[in-house]
């Protein structure tokens, strides 16, 4: 019993742990989601002001096409005011680009009439952005890690976010953001089963990326934002990316939680191991108790019952024998003969005194049982009850059948008079046209069934505790050992004796004895 009570609570316990690990890791996972997301739209706020900045600076460049010569141009300063910008590229009307990609992007932008992007140097982490004008067009080439506003940067640099400029396959990575241990995998787009992301709110929508596209850090795929910035000449795509699992998880609060749970279901189980423990020493208590109640019961009705003849014969002896010896002259012969008697039958009071002793002393041999119709003891009492009933205007119904049950008779009686006595009492407290009362019969699992239901005002739930309690009575006027020695008298024949409140209204008791064929 005792190792079953553990495991289940040993049991309940893992579930309210893992069910609090739950809650705290979610909680956990959506704090850190709601603050990368805050992160990652000032970081693309951010990038986009700057590539706007550099576009308004070519279309200035393209607009006033400075006339100046060699280094003394003014565009060649911009690198000391623009940290970002590595060079500023020209080309006047009777030179050529010295790169094919400038002349496309040229050409592209003469026809959409703004900036457009030229070379990605992946491997520098530089590009190149031209805006076409008339005489002369213009471009910068751009080094992505000093486009990058440091001092205001919303990600820790060399912290566990990876930020990148995605364009045309091509990435351009501003911070790497691997963990200890980590795997990441490339962000260029595959022909795999797409998995949806989500994506961080403005002009675009959701972006899919394939399930090799996911951090290998832990249970959960990570968090992902995916935005392009708002600079039409630059149309790379912001991607900040940071792994999420177990090793992110608030450790210390899943462990606060599970001693704290722990504690907790320790001090549970000791208060209900207290209560069980002082629930069987009082159970013990009362089956004391109503042992010896049960046996000073027996004593005594057993030493009225059975001293009364012998003592009614003390009594007329002696008499008999005073009337003797007053007569003149006394009639010695017949007195000593009367005296005898009395010895006798003083005598047989003292054995009717040792045998009741030797009953309580070994209860077990005081009730032999034997197979009893428990339908005849029932209509026996109902019998002998039959002028009360119908003195209270009560007609008992008999249901049901049942087997012959081991039992004493005589106890068996006293228990259904009891029962069907207690009924027809209760019935007094309810108008004569609602009294009812049904007694039935019936065999369940090895075991005679004797159910006493009325529809009297029932049993508080507050007394169905003590009702087996010697002493214990809602009677007025009542000692409170009927049903206490009743069910003394049950348990001794191997049976059991319940109580229950009925609805809407009454009470019904059952009686369950062994079958005489199972005790056989």
């Amino acid at each position: 019993m005792r190792g079953r009570h553990a495991v289940a609570w040993l049991a309940g316990w893992i579930g309210l742990v893992l069910t609090g690990a739950l809650v705290i890791v979610r909680v956990d996972i959506a704090e850190r989601r709601d603050a990368f997301q805050t992160d990652a739209r000032i970081a693309h706020r951010l990038l986009s002001q700057r590539a706007v900045q550099q576009e308004a600076v070519l279309a200035t460049l393209a607009l006033l096409h400075p006339t100046a010569e060699g280094a003394d141009r003014p565009e060649q300063r911009l690198p000391a005011v623009y940290p970002q910008v590595l060079a500023v590229l020209r080309r006047d009307a009777e030179q050529a680009w010295p790169e094919e990609t400038l002349r496309e992007a040229e050409t592209r932008s003469r026809r959409s009439g703004h900036a457009e992007l030229g070379a990605v140097d992946v491997v520098r982490g530089h590009y190149t952005v031209l805006q076409a004008g008339t005489p002369s067009s213009f471009a910068l080439r751009i080094d992505v890690q000093r486009m990058v506003p440091w001092d205001e940067w919303p990600v820790q640099k060399h912290g566990p976010v990876r930020v990148a400029l995605l364009q045309g396959g091509q990435t351009l990575t501003i911070q790497p953001g691997e963990l200890p241990g980590e795997q990441p995998v490339g962000l260029s787009r595959r022909s795999e089963a797409p998995v949806q992301l989500g994506s961080a709110g403005g002009s675009s929508s959701g972006l899919l990326y394939t399930a090799s596209q996911v951090f290998r850090s832990g249970l959960t795929p990570g968090f992902v934002f995916a935005k392009t910035l708002a600079a039409p000449g630059q149309p790379f795509e912001l991607q900040l990316r940071r792994a999420t699992g177990p090793v992110q998880w608030p450790w210390a609060w899943l462990f606060a939680w599970a001693s704290a749970t722990a504690l907790a279901l320790a001090g549970a189980a000791s208060w209900l191991e207290a209560r069980r423990a002082r629930r069987r020493a009082e159970a013990l208590l009362r089956v004391g108790q109503v042992a010896r109640l049960n046996a000073m019961g027996e004593l005594a009705a057993g030493m009225a019952h059975e001293l009364n003849q012998p003592l009614a014969a003390v009594m007329a002896g002696a008499q008999a024998a005073r009337r003797l010896l007053d007569d003149e002259p006394p009639e010695l012969a017949t007195a000593r003969q009367a005296i005898a008697q009395v010895v006798v039958q003083g005598r047989r009071a003292a054995d009717v005194v040792a045998r009741l002793r030797r009953q309580v002393e070994a209860p077990e041999a005081a009730a032999p049982t034997r197979p009893v119709q428990l339908e005849a003891v029932v209509r026996q009492v109902l019998e002998l009850l039959e002028p009360e009933a119908q003195r209270r205007g009560v007609r008992a119904a008999l249901h049901g059948r049942a087997a012959p049950v081991r039992a004493d008779p005589v106890a068996l009686e006293q228990i259904v008079h009891n029962l069907v006595g207690n009924a027809l009492q209760a019935l007094d407290q309810v108008p004569q046209a609602e009294r009812r009362l049904d007694i039935s019969l019936g065999t369940h699992a090895g075991h005679g069934v004797l159910t006493v239901r009325d529809s009297g005002p029932g049993i508080a739930d507050e007394a169905l505790s003590h009702l087996f309690e010697p002493f214990y009575t809602t009677k007025r006027g009542g000692l409170g050992l009927g049903l206490s020695l009743c069910d003394t008298l049950a348990q001794a024949m191997n049976g059991r004796l319940s109580a229950h409140h009925t609805e809407p209204r009454g009470a019904e008791f059952r009686l369950v004895l062994p079958l005489a064929e199972e005790a056989a």
